[in-house]
């Protein structure tokens, strides 16, 4: 597939975390002009998981967003999702891509050099680096990589890196500057009580940078 520039705040789902809920929280990412949302819920039912990401895609596709599912391969076709995201540990990347089709958007976490130039000779269509920093969003994130690891990725893989884990206004600007073309900061967004001003200020980093 080919992708508009993945650039800027990079939008990812947490019912726990949200104040709102994830329609919300989507609706205001939407508006605060990020150009993908993944939706990642690792507590609901496969039909609950069904039903929200039909109201998220719906939110996207108006607005002419990226819509992609974390992990889960039967939402993802069920919803005609633009795409998924695999981690290390899920579906080898041939088999997905068999059953999306070519004109769909695979995204891949990696940790280190080799893991990202893997997931470029294969084919992935962007790469998510994590975590940068220390991070207890996700309990299995695994130690932390530094921003350094972005900087050597950059300079041998082609495709658009996603920068997660432990990020935060504070230290967004170092991400950015190390090559991140995209980043996300879950906790720093959606437990906050204004989701779009959050990430406008995550976009402002990026429009500095340029």
């Amino acid at each position: 597939m080919q992708l508009k520039r993945i650039w800027g705040y990079y939008f990812i789902t947490d019912k726990e975390m949200s104040k709102a809920g994830n329609a919300s929280d989507v609706k205001n990412a939407v508006e605060a002009g990020v150009g993908i949302v993944q939706y990642r819920n690792k507590n609901a039912s496969i039909k609950e998981r069904y039903k929200e990401a039909l109201i998220l895609k719906a939110i996207c596709k108006s607005s002419g967003v990226y819509f992609v599912i974390n992990d889960h391969m039967d939402v993802a076709l069920a919803v005609d999702a633009d795409g998924i995201h695999l981690g290390q540990d899920d579906m080898p990347y041939a088999v997905a891509r068999k059953l999306l089709g070519k004109d769909k958007i695979i995204g891949i976490t990696v940790h280190n050099v080799a893991e990202a130039l893997d997931a470029e000779s294969k084919g992935a269509d962007y790469i998510g680096v994590s975590p940068i920093f220390t991070t207890n969003t996700k309990s299995d994130a695994g130690a932390a990589c530094g921003v350094e690891m972005i900087a050597k990725i950059k300079k041998v893989c082609k495709l658009p890196i996603v920068a997660i884990g432990g990020i935060t206004l504070d230290n967004a600007a170092q991400v950015i500057a190390a090559g991140a073309d995209s980043i996300c900061a879950i906790s720093s967004v959606v437990s906050k009580e204004n989701v779009k001003a959050e990430i406008g200020n995550f976009q402002k980093l990026f429009i500095a940078s340029n």
